[in-house]
């Protein structure tokens, strides 16, 4: 009985600061880059786009696809670094809890 008791005790805390990681991510902001910096985009901790910033150089009438593709790269990359930090972030609150592996959360 101890060990229900103990594992009700941890999963209660577990609840705690998972509500306060997941406040948490909703204020991260991640910049993810393509093209050597001409592009940034911006993602909460969620993965809400929050900006995009394009460097004027690269206004051309004949580079819109290369423009394009910097877009989805640089948003591909913030996606993974936003994810990145989320499984960091995570892995610390669930520490010491008999999680399966390939388990996500939040749920």
């Amino acid at each position: 009985m101890k060990d229900i008791m103990g594992m009700m005790k941890a999963a209660s805390e577990m609840k705690g600061k998972m509500e306060a990681m997941q406040a948490d991510l909703a204020n991260l902001v991640v910049e993810g880059r393509s093209g050597g910096g001409l592009v940034v985009v911006s993602l909460s901790g969620k993965g809400d786009l929050r900006g995009v910033k394009i460097d004027p150089s690269l206004f051309k009438e004949d580079d819109v696809e290369v423009l394009e593709d910097l877009i989805v790269a640089a948003h591909a990359d913030a996606k993974t670094k936003s994810e990145a930090e989320m499984q960091q972030r995570m892995a610390e609150v669930t520490s010491g809890l008999p999680i399966p592996p390939g388990m996500k959360f939040p749920f």
